[in-house]
């Protein structure tokens, strides 16, 4: 079965400040954000996966320079935040479990061969890292067992940040569909993933990845430090 992967790029990517959605951003060697992730799932999963991107701000953009993908639409990309977009792709996914990426993270393709196995399991994970974290980054907490316990923004006492690279397993899916139609319009899709964890025993791993690269483009400072890992 070809691997599900939906990468987040609905958004209107304000802080960067850029005329076009922020996944279609320029990295040194020429390519885009989201041409690197392209590429980074042919040389892992070679043609064993297909590509659903959620889009919305001018979305022709992204439509136009990769049409090979699938497309779902948030039409209300500038009043919901990406707990509904990754509902809306959760939705149109079909039978399996579903790997997804926020569309702004640059990152080294051996981190999909690290989770590979993981996802043949079908089991559920959040990619971290031990980095020191602002509060802008998304933080993680670990539960007596080392499964993933609290996961935001808000998370007193992270053990380092949540990179960007998600994976829901078949028999998790619903659940994480039910919780994130539960949350708010603001949320981001981590409050869905906490409520599940909360509520249902859901239970994500967490994958190591602090020897690889992947950084989340919010700033320029960001697509800086980016540009200098690759």
């Amino acid at each position: 079965m070809s691997k599900q992967v939906v990468i987040l790029a609905a958004g209107m990517g304000t802080r960067l400040a850029r005329p076009l959605p922020k996944p279609l951003t320029e990295l040194r060697d020429g390519r885009s954000i989201m041409k690197q992730q392209f590429d980074n799932l042919a040389k892992a999963f070679g043609a064993s996966h297909r590509v659903m991107i959620v889009v919305g701000f001018k979305l022709e953009a992204i439509i136009e320079r990769f049409p090979e993908a699938t497309f779902v639409y948030n039409e209300f990309y500038d009043t919901t935040n990406t707990s509904k977009s990754l509902l809306k792709a959760l939705r149109a996914s079909g039978d399996g479990g579903v790997l997804w990426l926020n569309g702004d993270v640059v990152f080294d393709y051996q981190v999909l061969n690290r989770v590979t196995p993981l996802m043949q399991a079908e089991q559920s994970f959040i990619a971290v890292n031990h980095s020191s974290v602002s509060d802008e980054e998304v933080k993680y907490t670990l539960d007596n067992t080392g499964f993933i316990a609290e996961l935001s923004k808000q998370v007193v006492g992270g053990l380092g940040e949540a990179v960007g690279i998600n994976f829901v397993g078949a028999g998790d899916k619903q659940t994480l569909i039910d919780r994130l139609e539960e949350v708010e319009d603001s949320d981001y899709f981590e409050r869905g993933i906490e409520l599940a964890i909360e509520r249902d025993g859901l239970k994500f791993q967490a994958v190591d990845i602090s020897d690889l690269y992947a950084v989340e483009i919010d700033f320029a400072e960001d697509l800086d430090r980016a540009n200098e890992l690759f």
